[in-house]
């Protein structure tokens, strides 16, 4: 017998909202419904790629790389450091269980800052939500970073001034960690997958390099803009001093 569910039965069962539902139909991740009249009919298979979508996105992989895992193009050593980059890396505090996510009105109501600020805030790059989905959501550690923020204004930074840092430092980061990861995929990624005696020896190999190298790298970029926040203050209150392990010949140095 031929099972079929309207669209309110499909989500209820997989225990999402009518209007998900809709949004994945209309991104390509769930295949349209058979119309009888005006009436939209979903089967089991749609039954069983909604439930493998929600699967996906509980694991914190984004629609746009749940996507291209249900139409292949995405392979297993790819979807497999997707889900690596969605855990805690060693060294990392694990979040806590059940941990609270913020939707932006949250977010606002904890931190006191208005939507629209934190809105402005986020397209420069300064506050980045848990997922790039629509549905966007915020932790605990963004609303520390916000009330950080807040600390520099009441100092007396203008915002304009903030925004501004916030831009330039988003758009270092971002050539830096592209970067970064062109390194990883040139001299350890794909050396690993061209000596690796199956695809699965590769995906574990690759794993633990990412493990070992990404909070190496993140240690190493915080410690280094520090130490250069730390030198710069100290020439602006000390004219006559010049950076640690510059050449008192350089043009720097004088």
């Amino acid at each position: 017998m031929l099972v079929r569910y309207r669209v309110d039965e499909l989500a209820a069962r997989c225990k999402v909202s009518v209007d998900t539902v809709r949004s994945y139909q209309a991104r390509g991740l769930l295949p349209h419904p058979r119309r009888e009249g005006r009436v939209a009919w979903y089967s089991d298979e749609h039954l069983q790629r909604l439930r493998r979508i929600c699967e996906l996105k509980a694991q914190g992989l984004t629609l746009a790389m749940i996507s291209g895992i249900l139409t292949g193009e995405v392979d297993a050593s790819e979807q497999a450091l997707a889900l690596a980059l969605s855990e805690p890396m060693q060294g990392e505090a694990p979040p806590p269980d059940g941990e609270e996510l913020l939707s932006l009105d949250q977010l606002s109501q904890r931190t006191g800052v208005s939507t629209a600020l934190l809105a402005a805030i986020e397209r420069q790059g300064l506050l980045v939500p848990r997922s790039s989905d629509q549905e966007r959501v915020y932790t605990a550690a963004d609303a520390e970073a916000v009330t950080a923020g807040l600390a520099l204004l009441e100092a007396g930074v203008p915002l304009s001034e903030l925004l501004a840092l916030a831009r330039e430092h988003d758009q270092a980061m971002r050539a830096m960690a592209d970067r970064a990861v062109e390194l990883f995929a040139r001299y350890v990624r794909d050396p690993i997958r061209a000596s690796a005696g199956s695809e699965a020896e590769a995906v574990e190999q690759t794993l633990q390099a990412l493990q070992a190298m990404l909070p190496a790298v993140s240690t190493l970029v915080a410690h280094h803009f520090r130490g250069r926040l730390v030198d710069a203050a100290r020439a602006r209150l000390e004219p006559d001093s010049r950076p640690l392990g510059a050449d008192p010949d350089s043009e720097e140095a004088r």
